[in-house]
């Protein structure tokens, strides 16, 4: 298994769906995994690693790794593949395979690819896409000005010729959402597709019956990673839009903020009245149990929204953009409150916040649909079956007939 970022915590929506993949693999097979680290990692983090894998291979990114995206997107390349480039690991890959036969390879993310060997009838090399990045750099550039949009626009071209080889380069390509699939088969037609749609843990987000008693009036909040782009874009404009409107209304309403390392943008956020940046926490469920709503303002959004996963498991009333439902099979109204413009966003929340009875059905019903749709084991069981796990019936991948060049990323 070949990953682009150590798989734990799972406090991020990337590493959310590597961490119960990896899980779900080692409790059927043996997983050799290789990750690439760009932070420091936490002792007791790698120890829980090697529990689940017999080889543990993690790699710190260089410091080095920004310019070396640059110099890739000036040679005509993505800066993304320069991102996680790392002849280190590239060298103990290449080891592990002179060492071992392996059965089968599972790349997490595009820009592990080229660490990956050209599949074999008797070895498929699965890509766990996710989402397809190329579209959300072209929906970056959408909302982007001057130079930032031009670069946005690049990387989104040379991104989709990378993504494009991967129907030569692998022997299935596996998307997070229906809808990201379709986009994907219109990249590469010829490509093996399958959506497999993320889970959430319903026995760690599963709030006492009683959590109602404890939520807080008139009070919402927002749980996500504080540095993404699309949450920071929609953070930025739901504050500038939606909230002087709603606090006019409800001038004791608040707003909390919860998620790892705020940006810059983030923290100014806290001068706004009634806005509170909690940032990093080693829990987010008693911020969810103590809102009476959780918002999801994105305007910018891919595949499946794991924040609203978790909110709709730990029971609790949401408004969501459009983007944010994308993927999910949640029905407006019944399920979740859909605001498409600043005065819905406005009229949702002052209704929510005056009636409980509101917010009870709606996180009822909530909580009921992801017992229905997102169970981790029956959301991952199609990987068993494309990476032809033992005791899985299932027809053989057949590697795709193409010349084994290298990758080139230069769109011809």
């Amino acid at each position: 298994m070949l990953v682009h970022r150590v798989p734990l915590a799972p406090d991020r929506g990337d590493r959310i769906r590597s961490y119960h993949l990896l899980r779900f693999l080692a409790e059927r097979a043996d997983v050799w995994l290789a990750t690439l680290a760009d932070e420091p990692c936490n002792p007791q983090l790698v120890a829980g690693l090697e529990q689940l894998c017999p080889r543990l291979a993690i790699v710190p990114l260089s410091t080095m790794r920004w310019l070396r995206g640059g110099v890739r997107l000036a040679r005509g390349r993505s800066a993304t593949s320069g991102l996680f480039e790392s002849p280190d690991l590239h060298r103990t890959v290449a080891q592990w395979h002179r060492e071992t036969k392996f059965d089968a390879v599972l790349v997490f993310c595009s820009s592990m690819v080229a660490y990956a060997p050209w599949p074999r009838p008797d070895c498929p090399v699965v890509v766990d896409l996710v989402d397809v990045d190329s579209q959300k750099w072209s929906d970056y550039a959408a909302h982007a000005r001057g130079l930032t949009r031009w670069l946005f626009a690049l990387e989104s071209r040379r991104l989709r010729f990378l993504e494009q080889s991967l129907a030569q380069r692998s022997s299935a390509v596996a998307l997070v959402s229906q809808a990201e699939a379709a986009i994907y088969r219109q990249i590469a037609p010829t490509a093996r597709v399958i959506a497999i749609p993320n889970g959430v843990n319903l026995d760690f987000f599963n709030p006492p019956a009683a959590v109602n008693s404890r939520e807080i009036p008139d009070s919402c909040v927002f749980v996500g990673a504080l540095d993404y782009r699309a949450n920071v874009d929609g953070l930025t404009w739901f504050v500038r839009k939606v909230w002087p409107s709603v606090r006019a209304q409800v001038p004791q309403a608040r707003l909390k903020l919860v998620g790892r390392s705020p940006s810059p943008a983030i923290e100014r956020l806290a001068q706004h009245p009634g806005i509170d940046v909690v940032g990093t926490v080693a829990d987010v469920r008693p911020y969810l149990e103590r809102a009476a709503v959780a918002i999801v303002p994105l305007r910018i959004a891919r595949g499946i929204q794991n924040k609203v996963l978790e909110a709709a498991a730990m029971r609790k009333a949401m408004i969501v953009s459009p983007a944010a439902l994308e993927g999910l099979a949640m029905v407006a109204d019944r399920d979740v409150l859909v605001a498409s413009d600043a005065q819905a966003w406005c009229d949702h929340l002052k209704r929510l916040f005056g009636d409980g009875a509101e917010r009870r059905r709606l996180a009822s019903a909530a909580r009921d649909y992801v017992e229905r749709q997102h169970s981790w084991t029956a959301c991952l069981q199609p990987f068993a079956e494309l990476l032809q796990l033992p005791g899985v019936t299932s027809e053989p991948l057949q590697p795709r007939l193409a010349e084994q060049t290298s990758l080139a990323e230069t769109p011809t």
